[in-house]
């Protein structure tokens, strides 16, 4: 514990794990586990000693309690069995030490990792004397007292993250103001940062993570730094498409520091990582932080549920890796066109030919997350279960290839259409492309190989046993305190349920433990496994022959040779036959009224060689099962290649079924500036008024070189932050490759989404809502490009209303002289229409609500062109439940507002002074 002060200690003793002193004290309420005292020996003075414990199998469990909800790195001290001449010595038959350190960003194979996301460990690199001598602006404009939070220096960030899960491995650069994008764009389970940051002046940089809620450790730095030519002994054997030089000195730094933070967290356990991929911005579009919130895409705004987010409607994939690119791909969608339109083509392919998708679903369903199957091996800890689901994998693999070849020779055979010979001749190459991806020759050896090794009814057999185990464990009510509690804790328990010596499990079995054999290897695995079993098997027969021949000869028919763990191998009897053999075999060595147990030599010789057979037999099924283990680490390329196939097959399926079910339709890009939508839907929301038998009301968008600028007004609740969201939900759907809701969509590929919808004030930070809501608008006016698609809703509303027409004014002004980007801009102050008359490509446009004679009213979400000036906001205010008084008396003052004359100031465009200042 004072070695590994940084973790919770969990102690291995027998068939349990403990914790002990302090931890004991602190974790055992958390984990709802019962926590005693023992003292160390009987009338010591020494203060009692506080444990607290819980059945081994049982360890994933309370490890997501303390890794994943308290956060905690986690110390797993194991038993480890000594060796015969250790044990001769007069040690232990076995030792404990630390065999592992589990953090939220490291874990491997844990049961209660979630399957559906990546596991990423992120190491941050700044060098923090460029930090020191970064040219930020330190004041604000208008002011010398008042630092800007906003203004960030330059400096490079070197990124580097892992998912030791799956063996993905990443970097990046970026600079400290794209940061928080980026960090949010990875979602991290965990952060390393160096030691230093933990300084007071750096304070302002570890703020800016810890506000998003990323989980940060700090470590001390390598004496020597890890260059990259270190980096190898951690990844795949063939690095074929790994560039060292590619890498810049902040990445270097960063995956340096990563695998360090690693080695150091498994403690000598190997494992091998992918060949570092370099994450290059410019090949993607960038979602920054806000936007990814705002727009919903991985959780809910209002909740952070992922029930309700762009992800959860999307998410029609079959596999859990699958889902996992899927949800890759969202966060950063492509710019490439040609990368775009080959994916586009699958999907297109997976709709037209129904057959083919639904023979590749059907297959995709029975695999298994081979990715995080294979890292098992490289840390060695993959098991027969995983060999098995692995060999099928394989197979499986091998059907959909064989699949994905009849369609494409089928589809040569079909004579193509002058017309579209273009598109389709592009389009028959898509599955044949992906076809030569895979690489099955020797995995398919390997599986089986498995095949014939593994026996899948003898594992089945096995786990049903282990089942029965932990049930019976389970049931032992006071399992811990029985070994660990003092006697005057034992006192007040009723005598039936105290706990009795041999009900605690060892770590270690004999050879024989009573049961049948249950074998998971077949005896044909190896000549050496054939060789045992069948000495083992003529054993059987012999002993079978011993016991004949004792009962004939003792004339006992109830006599069995048995083995049990107390007495080992005996000659059990009863009835009559008792007191028969006292006279060959007068020494008992237990006895009741109707039965006894004696020994016979015979049977003890036999039994003993019986007993090491079976040891023999299991050590030869690990020998074998360690091959298997080799075999898999020595084809990691190839399955991990295969497994990124599978997994592109997958999402490209998942969105033809979404765009069959839901008439979404292919959009097309170019490498224009334009946006244009016809009949364009919200994804999510669509959905969610069909769940209600609602119909949603499409609208159009076309954003071109006539008009850039949407401005757009009308009512509350009409759907004006819907539709804003929607179009930014098109484009980001579009270069992920998928077809979008719309009737026909155009689009210009884009470089950056931004989105300034909703906020919320972050009192912590000593920043309100209005302050929030300029933090957001400042960074899309520094960041956005004439590429990007920047939709902003309200801004401004914080403050009064000249003040937030006149920001509001400003970002417009700045959006279309400045970044000349689309916009989508939706506004309740009409004024800004008026503001902006004289910008040629800004158009107006708004939404209405339809008021019958009878004073009823509905929206029309349909847009049109113009602008208008009522927002209706006292006909919601009755609707929320105002009271009808206080709705009346609004009435009355919003009255003698509107007869009031305008402020002639917020009318008139600004001087030509104020471009010289946008300037």
């Amino acid at each position: 514990m004072l070695k590994f002060s940084q973790c919770v200690v969990l102690t291995r003793v027998g068939g349990f794990y403990e914790l002990y002193f302090e931890h004991a004290d602190e974790y055992a309420p958390l984990l709802n586990i019962k926590r005693t005292k023992r003292r160390t020996q009987r009338d010591s003075k020494r203060p009692a000693v506080s444990m607290a414990g819980f059945p081994a199998f049982q360890l994933d469990r309370y490890l997501k309690i303390l890794v994943q909800d308290l956060n905690k790195h986690v110390a797993i001290s194991d038993e480890f069995l000594n060796d015969a001449p250790t044990k001769a010595r007069g040690e232990p038959a076995y030792t404990r030490r630390v065999s592992r350190i589990i953090t939220p960003g490291t874990l491997i194979d844990e049961n209660f990792m979630d399957p559906w996301e990546n596991n990423y460990l992120l190491s941050i690199h700044i060098d923090p004397e460029v930090l020191k001598r970064g040219t930020a602006v330190k004041e604000s404009p208008g002011t010398r007292s008042v630092s800007s939070v906003l203004n960030l220096p330059r400096t490079e960030v070197g990124l580097a993250w892992i998912d030791l899960s799956s063996g993905d491995f990443l970097t990046q650069t970026t600079d400290i103001a794209s940061l928080p994008s980026a960090v949010a764009r990875i979602n991290p389970r965990e952060v390393v940062l160096d030691s230093i940051f933990q300084e007071a002046e750096h304070s302002r940089m570890v703020s800016i993570l810890q506000e998003d809620g990323h989980i940060i450790t700090f470590q001390q730095p390598s004496e020597q730094p890890l260059t990259i030519t270190d980096w190898i002994p951690m990844l795949e054997d063939v690095i074929d498409d790994f560039d060292s030089a590619n890498f810049t000195q902040g990445e270097v730094a960063a995956g340096g520091s990563l695998l360090h933070y690693v080695q150091h967290q498994l403690l000598g356990s190997t494992t091998r990582l992918q060949a570092p991929v370099r994450h290059q911005s410019e090949d993607h579009m960038s979602i920054d932080k806000n936007s990814l919130r705002a727009l919903e895409i991985r959780s809910t705004i209002r909740d952070n549920n992922y029930e309700g987010s762009l992800l959860h409607s999307l998410k029609k994939t079959v596999t859990k890796s699958g889902t996992r690119l899927l949800t890759q791909r969202l966060s950063a969608p492509s710019m490439s066109l040609s990368t775009i339109n080959d994916r586009l083509d699958l999907v297109e392919e997976m709709i037209d030919y129904s057959q083919l998708r639904q023979d590749v679903v059907a297959l995709l369903g029975r695999t298994f997350d081979s990715l995080r199957l294979v890292t098992k091996f490289t840390v060695g800890r993959g098991d027969a279960d995983a060999l098995m689901e692995l060999s099928k994998t394989i197979f499986t693999t091998s059907d959909i290839v064989n699949v994905l070849r009849d369609h494409s020779t089928s589809r040569k055979s079909i004579p193509i259409d002058p017309k579209k010979a273009t598109t389709e001749i592009r389009r028959r190459k898509c599955l044949p492309a992906l076809e030569r991806r895979f690489d099955l020759r020797q995995p398919l050896e390997l599986a089986q190989r498995i095949q014939e090794a593994i026996d899948e009814e003898g594992l089945s057999e096995y786990h049903r046993i282990e089942n029965d185990e932990a049930a019976e464990m389970v049931d032992i009510a006071q399992d811990v305190l029985g070994r660990e509690a003092g006697e005057e804790d034992l006192k007040p328990l009723p005598k039936r349920i105290q706990p009795k010596p041999h009900m605690i499990a060892p770590s270690f079995k004999g050879a024989t433990d009573g049961r049948d054999d249950v074998w998971i290897m077949r005896r044909s695995a190896s000549k050496n496994l054939e060789r045992l079993h069948d000495k083992l098997d003529s054993m059987i027969e012999e002993k079978s022959t011993l016991e004949k021949e004792l009962k004939k000869r003792l004339r006992a028919d109830s006599l069995t040779l048995k083995w049990t763990p107390n007495l080992a191998h005996i000659a059990h009897v009863k009835g009559k036959d008792a007191t028969r053999v006292t006279a060959h075999y007068p020494k008992s060595l237990s006895s009741s009224k109707s039965t006894r147990s004696f020994q016979v030599p015979e049977w003890t010789q036999l039994g003993a060689q019986m007993d090491e057979t079976r040891y023999r037999i299991r050590n030869e099924e690990q020998r074998v099962l360690g091959e298997l283990r080799e075999e898999v680490v020595r084809n990691l390329v190839r399955l991990r290649r295969n497994a990124a196939v599978l997994d592109e097959l997958d999402v490209a399926c998942a969105f033809a079924i979404l765009a069959n079910d839901n008439n979404f339709v292919r959009p097309i890009l170019n490498a224009g500036t334009s946006h244009n939508i016809v009949g364009g839907r919200h994804p999510v929301v669509e959905a969610g008024l069909e769940d209600q038998g609602r119909k949603f009301a499409p609208n159009d968008c076309l954003l071109d070189d006539d008009e850039r600028i949407w401005l757009i007004t009308g009512p509350n609740m009409a759907g004006k932050s819907t539709y804003l969201r929607q179009n930014a939900l098109i484009s980001i759907l579009a270069q992920t490759g998928s077809f979008v809701p719309a009737e026909y969509a155009e689009i210009g590929l884009v470089d950056k989404v931004f989105s300034r919808v909703g906020s919320a004030d972050n009192l912590y930070k000593d920043q309100s809502t209005f302050m929030v809501e300029m933090l957001e608008t400042a960074h899309i006016l520094k960041e956005a490009t004439p590429r990007s698609f920047v939709i902003m809703d309200e801004v401004g509303r914080g403050t009064t209303p000249e003040d937030g027409i006149a920001v509001g004014y400003a970002c417009l002004y700045h959006l279309y002289h400045v970044n000349q980007c689309r916009t989508l801009f939706a506004t309740h102050f009409h004024a800004l229409t008026d503001l902006t008359s004289n910008f040629e490509k800004l158009g107006c446009h708004c939404n209405d609500v339809a008021e019958e004679p009878d004073g009823k009213f509905s929206y029309v979400h349909r847009l049109r062109k113009g602008v208008n000036r009522e927002s209706h906001a006292l006909k919601v205010a009755r609707i929320a439940g105002l009271p009808e008084e206080a709705v009346v008396m609004a009435a009355e003052v919003l009255q003698k507002l509107k007869s009031a004359s305008p402020h002639s100031s917020l009318l008139s465009p600004p001087s030509a002074r104020s471009s010289e200042l946008a300037n």
